[in-house]
């Protein structure tokens, strides 16, 4: 079962990262069908939140079809967004990351840094990308 946790940090409302957290659990495979997500009330002693924003990010899941609620049973997963398949071919990719995580600890960068420095590079990137794509679309 997924455990969620707040980041004040973020920038992103609590809902937004409940709503984050379960979608990338289900992207790395953490979360498959049929697995139940806590309950409200779990999240609401857990996290000190209103239950209402516990609501509102299962509610999202739920119009995205990725979760179902089942009255007085719980939310469980109705859908993932990976495969076994597509896991093992980021294996990788995986083991790169962890190279380059190693060596900005090396660096002398923590936590914040480190997150700081990818979270930059890879909006410098995507920008850079889709500026090119609309480029190209333009000729």
């Amino acid at each position: 079962m997924i455990e969620f946790h707040l980041d004040a940090r973020s920038g992103l409302s609590p809902y937004l990262q409940l709503i984050q957290q379960v979608r990338q659990a289900l992207r790395l495979g953490f979360l498959s069908k049929g697995d139940q997500l806590p309950t409200v009330k779990d999240v609401v002693a857990r996290l000190a939140i209103n239950p209402n924003t516990v609501l509102k990010a299962y509610r999202e899941l739920e119009y995205e079809g990725l979760v179902a609620a089942r009255a007085g049973v719980g939310t469980f997963v109705t859908k993932t967004l990976t495969d076994d398949s597509s896991l093992a071919a980021h294996e990788p990719l995986r083991a790169d990351l962890q190279d380059w995580l190693a060596k900005a600890r090396t660096a002398g960068l923590d936590d914040e840094s480190i997150e700081a420095l990818f979270a930059t590079t890879f909006r410098a990137l995507t920008e850079a990308t889709s500026g090119a794509t609309i480029e190209e679309e333009v000729r």
